[in-house]
């Protein structure tokens, strides 16, 4: 076993949340190591900004708090403290300045991570915060150490404060994989288990529609579920359906499906067309058209919109030809799709549960494990996509970074 020299501080996890933590760590003048199973750092962040790098968003801190449900009470304080015009300001300072969109949503004018995270990188190491790459966490030794899985062997570290920042279940290969819940739940820390969040879910689909549609977007629908509805688009999968307005509900459906096994979904494909704009569209008459001629070109819907009426209608025993113009108009509106099961937790955007909030102190260290600070996905809270989870990771990550301050002086 290699031992090496004592830090102040290890973060654990180089992670937006990890990341977060040591910079304020050294910003309080403390020596701090980030330590991270992967070969570079923030491979998820990079992932999240695929897409274009959603970091928080615009609406009122009020409204933005309560995106996070059940756990609002205990990330409110550190959201206060680090709020979504205070992370606009840090990505300025980067020289990375931000926009808020459409949506209200915020991106960086680049519209990507690696910008921002190369110059993070930098004033990271400007600041004298050390990195431990390829350092797999497995728990601690006997003498209360740190110890590493590393391409040269063990390692042990022996420090004055951890902050944990590993990341919840989701995407494993860039390196959230939970294999910390086994480490802490052995030390008699309260962990709820790992569920998708902001996650797809299983359809049977019939083998035409299924090899037919793959891979095609739901464009401007609403999806509705347990009395909310959610504008926005979707994805048929192989497997099942995806994609932001499924994520947006995607919490409760899968409540519901693990509750009882299933769920139905409805989809309104023309939701601002009315029952009785749409009968009428549909009572035209259509000479030589085919019925589906006649959706498409009538009711403007989808080549996809129309397979998953088919689909309805089939499911139901019956045909699309064989619905009188009432049904078939209240179809297209509500459209049902059979949930059956949750996609793995592998391909969800994020995880939900985690470390319990009354394991930890108002300053995020684990009161079983003193000195030992958790921040960001570990903890078990959830939120939609729209920047709520990134944002949350940095606040928790620059709160356990205080509390670490804290604990050393």
């Amino acid at each position: 076993m290699t031992e090496v020299s004592t830090n102040d501080v290890a973060v654990i996890g180089a992670g937006p949340g990890g990341l977060m933590a040591a910079e304020v760590i050294a910003q309080g003048g403390a020596r701090v190591t980030v330590y991270d199973a992967m070969p570079s750092a923030g491979r998820k962040f990079l992932m999240a900004g695929r897409g274009g790098l959603n970091l928080t968003h615009s609406e009122l801190l009020p409204a933005f708090l309560a995106r996070y449900g059940g756990a609002m009470p205990r990330l409110a304080e550190a959201i206060e403290r680090f709020p979504p015009d205070m992370l606009r300001a840090w990505s300025e300072l980067l020289g990375e300045p931000t926009f808020i969109g459409s949506s209200g949503r915020v991106f960086p004018k680049a519209f990507k991570a690696s910008p921002l995270l190369r110059a993070w990188l930098r004033r990271l190491d400007r600041a004298g915060v050390q990195f431990a790459l390829r350092h797999r966490w497995t728990g601690w030794d006997d003498d209360g150490r740190l110890m590493f899985q590393t391409p040269e062997g063990p390692r042990a570290v022996a420090v004055k404060a951890t902050v944990l920042a590993l990341g919840g279940a989701s995407w494993p290969r860039l390196g959230s994989d939970g294999a910390w819940v086994q480490t802490l739940a052995a030390k008699g820390i309260d962990v709820a288990p790992l569920r998708p969040a902001n996650c797809g879910f299983v359809v049977a689909w019939s083998d035409v529609f299924r090899n037919r549609f793959a891979g095609y977007p739901l464009k401007s629908v609403a999806l509705s579920f347990g009395g909310k509805t959610v504008r926005g688009e979707a994805m048929i999968t192989r497997a099942g359906i995806e994609g932001g307005a499924i994520y947006a509900l995607s919490a409760t459906l899968r409540d519901a499906v693990v509750a009882s096994g299933k769920a139905t979904l409805n989809v309104a494909l023309r939701p601002d067309m009315e029952a009785g704009e749409l009968i009428a569209k549909l009572s035209a008459s259509r000479g030589k058209q085919s019925l589906s001629t006649l959706l498409r070109k009538a009711v403007h819907l989808s080549p996809v919109g129309i397979g998953l009426l088919q689909e309805a209608a089939m499911a139901s025993g019956t045909t699309l030809a064989a619905l009188s113009t009432a049904s078939l108009a209240g179809l297209i509106n509500a459209v049902p799709i059979a949930l059956t099961g949750i996609a793995p937790i592998a391909r969800a955007i994020s995880s939900a549960g985690g470390i319990a909030f009354d394991e930890l102190d108002a300053d995020y260290m684990l009161t079983k494990l003193p000195g030992v600070f958790a921040a960001g996905e570990m903890l078990d809270w959830e939120a939609p996509t729209g920047g709520y989870l990134l944002q949350a990771s940095f606040a928790t990550g620059a709160a356990a970074g205080r509390g670490a301050l804290k604990w050393l002086a």
